[in-house]
C-alpha cells in the first residue's frame, strides 16, 4: 500500500515539474518571439522610400496598394510601413473611441526606428486584433538600412481627426498627444535616425461617411474638421522646411454626393481608380 502511494506521489511530482518546465520552454518562446532580433538585427533591406501612414496607404498591400505602384513607376524600392487603425498622435486612454494601438501611432512607431529597438511593438502585435501583417511590417523596419533611405513619406491624419485628438498643445508644441506635437517629434527623432533624407508630409484625402450622409466638411469629432488638420499641416511644413503633397484640397472631386463612388469604395478608402490616382500624383510630384 505505501509503495503505491510513494508511486503516486512520485508521478504528480513528475506531471507537475513536466508543467512548470512546459510553462518554462513557453515562456521562453513567447520571449523570443517578441524580443528576438530586435536588437542586433543585421541591416539588409535596401530601401529609398519608406513609407509611413494609416489604412488609406496600408490597406491594400498588393500590386495594385500605392506603394507598390510608386515603386513600379519610379523604379526606385518604396516600403510600406503604413498600419491601419493608427494615428500620427498617441491616443488618450480614456477616450471612448481611442484605438488600443499606441505602440503603432506614427510618433511611438518613428521613436522605435531610432532606437532600433521594436519590443514594445511586437508585444502590442501579439495582443491586438486585425493586426495579421503588422509583425511582418515591423520585422521589415528593422531590416532597412536607414542610412540609404532618401525620402520618408507620411501620411496620417485621419484617424486622429475621427478620434478627436487635440490639434496643438499651445504650452507643449512636441507634446505626442496631439496631432502637430506628435508630428513635429516624428521629424526630429527622423532627422537623427537619416540626416539629410527629405521629409515629406501627404494630407489626408477628402471624406465621406456613406452611412450618415456627411462629409469632412460637416462631421467636427471633437477636435475640428477634417481640414483643420490638414491645414495644420500644411503650416506645420512650413514651418519646419519640410515638403507637402496636398491630396486634401482640390484633389478628389466632391461637388455632388454621388462623387464619392469616383476614387473611393466607402468614402474614405480609395478603390483601385483612387490608388492609381494617387500614386500617379505621388510620382509625379517626386518625378519633380
Amino acid at each position: 500500500m505505501r509503495t503505491r502511494e510513494r508511486n503516486k506521489s512520485r508521478e504528480k511530482n513528475l506531471s507537475s515539474y513536466i508543467c512548470a518546465g512546459c510553462a518554462v520552454l513557453l515562456s521562453i518562446v513567447l520571449f523570443l518571439f517578441i524580443f528576438g532580433s530586435v536588437q542586433g538585427n543585421p541591416k539588409q533591406q535596401e530601401v529609398k522610400i519608406l513609407v509611413f501612414g494609416d489604412s488609406v496607404l496600408g490597406e491594400v498591400r498588393d500590386g495594385t496598394g500605392v506603394p507598390a505602384q510608386l515603386e513600379a513607376l519610379l523604379g526606385e524600392k518604396v516600403y510600406n510601413g503604413a498600419l491601419g487603425g493608427t494615428c500620427a498622435a498617441r491616443g488618450v486612454q480614456d477616450r471612448q473611441l481611442d484605438y488600443t494601438r499606441g505602440a503603432f501611432s506614427l510618433v511611438a512607431l518613428v521613436k522605435a526606428v531610432e532606437a532600433d529597438d521594436f519590443g514594445v511593438q511586437r508585444a502590442a502585435a501579439v495582443r491586438e486584433i486585425n493586426t495579421d501583417y503588422f509583425a511582418e511590417v515591423i520585422d521589415g523596419l528593422n531590416a532597412i538600412k536607414l542610412s540609404g533611405v532618401d525620402i520618408f513619406l507620411i501620411q496620417q491624419g485621419i484617424n486622429d481627426y475621427q478620434q478627436g485628438i487635440p490639434i496643438e498643445n499651445p504650452e507643449d508644441p512636441y507634446d505626442e498627444y496631439t496631432y502637430l506635437g506628435a508630428l513635429r517629434t516624428a521629424v526630429e527623432s527622423l532627422k537623427k535616425t537619416a540626416p539629410g533624407a527629405r521629409i515629406i508630409f501627404v494630407t489626408p484625402l477628402f471624406t465621406w461617411y456613406v452611412a450618415e450622409r456627411t462629409t469632412c466638411e460637416t462631421e467636427n469629432f471633437g477636435g475640428g474638421f477634417l481640414e483643420d488638420y490638414v491645414n495644420a499641416e500644411i503650416a506645420l511644413a512650413g514651418e519646419l522646411d519640410l515638403e507637402v503633397i496636398d491630396l486634401y484640397h482640390d484633389f478628389l472631386p466632391h461637388e455632388d454626393w454621388e462623387d464619392w463612388r469616383l476614387y473611393s469604395k466607402d468614402g474614405m478608402h480609395p478603390n483601385e481608380a483612387g490608388r492609381e490616382k494617387m500614386a500617379l500624383k505621388l510620382a509625379e510630384y517626386l518625378k519633380e
